[in-house]
């Protein structure tokens, strides 16, 4: 009898997680519509999206367009039922943001950070006043907080607590998760940033309908994400997706992690700055930060063979890269993301040129190359999904 039970409430659950799912990434849909796209039984849906429209989780949307008879209701997540932060610790700033549960943003704030001291407690310390201050902003409270997504640099090794090594930032086994925790009794979820990056393009943005893809993260650093049958790949300690460290040329310029030859060295934002300040003789590139540099250098490439000649070597590079990943992993899709991405985004023609020259054919034939649909916010963004996606995959239950 009690293991009945149990089988029941495992599958009440299994079927609420479905349901939640469905109308989290594709509503507004009728009962009907939940019916046919996740094999369930019409008394199965009804009485799931009952309990569900009870708890407050989920709320009618209007009627469905009708060809005559009793029109259907849509159905929808509902927007107040909670609220979820997103942060991305980026190497330059900490952009924290505020998200209703239909994801529609709400506050947001950034700090910049000193690229040469990103202490582990600076950081730690900005999550902790971003929470307060957006929070503050929309008067939310805290209690109504499902929880706190975190993409960083860095491997994050997952466990009790999440530990991150980040080689180009000094940083080591660093409690991460503990020292933000000390702060605030908010759950916390912390992943590494080209995969929340991947998981928003993956549920909102280019990745939507596919099944093997890879998402480029090119900021000051640069990471990927790769996702293969819907899920995204970990390896063993969840580091697979380090892109910005395989090697683009044996004994090449050094890069920020102890290594030479790095793509990272070539490509991430920083490296190109490097190399454009090289190629003018040591002359100081304009601009305040990273950012209004690498806008200066393509901004001078319409006047200046040297900035020119500095962008075109960029895309050759990118392009070599992202041709080692349609080599490795045959994706369907490889989209760029990141800050510098968007910034470079007018070289996506020769990137993809650069890499139909350096990839097998066939499986070259078989990606599309593309730029983000999500913009510089897709990591916070992804970021603030993590939450969602545990509370998803538990059936909507608040833990």
């Amino acid at each position: 009898m009690e293991l009945a039970r149990a089988t029941n409430r495992s599958v009440r659950l299994r079927n609420r997680s479905a349901l939640l799912t469905k109308l989290f990434l594709d509503a507004p849909l009728t009962r009907q519509d939940l019916v046919r796209s996740t094999g369930l039984s019409q008394p199965a849906v009804s009485n799931v999206v009952a309990d569900l429209i009870d708890e407050g989780v989920v709320a009618e949307a209007g009627a469905a367009e009708s060809d005559g008879g009793r029109p259907s209701m849509l159905l929808r997540v509902a927007p107040r039922y909670a609220f979820v932060i997103g942060v991305d610790v980026g190497e330059t700033r900490v952009r924290v943001e505020l998200f209703d549960f239909a994801m529609s943003l709400l506050a947001s704030i950034e700090y910049p950070l000193d690229p040469a001291r990103t202490e582990p407690a600076v950081v730690a310390g900005h999550v902790l006043a971003g929470i307060e201050a957006v929070t503050g902003q929309a008067r939310v409270a805290t209690a109504d907080v499902l929880g706190v997504g975190i993409g960083v640099s860095g491997v994050v090794e997952q466990g009790v607590e999440a530990v991150v090594h980040a080689q180009a930032l000094g940083w080591d086994r660093v409690p991460l998760e503990r020292l933000i925790g000390a702060g605030t009794d908010l759950p916390l979820h912390i992943d590494n940033g080209a995969k929340t990056l991947g998981q928003a393009e993956m549920w909102f943005g280019a990745g939507r309908g596919a099944r093997h893809a890879v998402f480029a993260l090119v900021g000051s650093g640069v990471g990927a994400a790769v996702v293969t049958n819907g899920v995204t790949y970990r390896g063993a300690s969840s580091s697979a997706g380090e892109w910005g460290h395989t090697t683009l040329v044996y004994g090449g310029r050094a890069c920020r992690c102890g290594a030479r030859g790095c793509l990272e060295a070539y490509v991430g934002a920083e490296a190109i700055i490097d190399r454009y300040r090289e190629a003018r003789r040591g002359r100081q590139v304009p601009g305040v930060d990273e950012e209004s540099q690498l806008s200066a250098l393509v901004a001078a490439a319409d006047s200046s063979a040297t900035a020119r000649r500095v962008l075109d070597d960029t895309a050759g590079y990118l392009g070599a890269g992202v041709a080692n990943l349609i080599n490795l992993f045959n994706p369907e899709r490889v989209v760029l993301g990141g800050w510098a991405a968007m910034v470079l985004g007018d070289l996506l023609p020769a990137v993809r040129e650069a890499a139909g020259r350096q990839a097998l054919r066939q499986p070259y034939e078989q990606a599309s190359i593309e730029l983000c649909r999500l913009g510089v916010d897709a990591v916070a963004l992804g970021a603030a999904t993590l939450p969602i996606a545990r509370f998803l995959t538990e059936g909507g239950v608040r833990r």
